[in-house]
């Protein structure tokens, strides 16, 4: 018997055995204006359809500023954790980090 197979669909890993997923993962993301230099920082569990979201005006707060670029995101093995982190980046030294180390 040789190791279980994996596959990759959108933020899921699913191993081929049983059907099941093994993890889910978070992601803190920061998504800039591409008409401002508006910055949103934000959680969610589905990248892609968080920033088509965004981009649709869904989101009122940022619907003024749309449409908008992911510039960067931060995967995370939890939504705990996720949450955490997008409150911290969300700080004054939170986007001080940002601005240094990842953007």
């Amino acid at each position: 018997m040789g190791p279980p197979s994996y596959a990759y669909i959108g933020q899921l890993i699913w191993q081929a055995s049983d059907g099941k997923p093994l993890c889910y993962m978070w992601y803190v993301c920061v998504l800039k204006s591409n008409n401002s230099n508006y910055k949103y920082i934000g959680s969610t569990n589905e990248l892609n359809r968080r920033v088509k979201e965004h981009n649709d005006g869904i989101c009122k707060a940022s619907s003024p500023y749309k449409p908008f670029g992911l510039i960067a995101y931060i995967a995370v093995e939890n939504k705990e954790i996720a949450i955490k982190l997008e409150k911290y980046l969300k700080t004054g030294s939170g986007k001080a980090f940002l601005a240094k180390r990842i953007l």
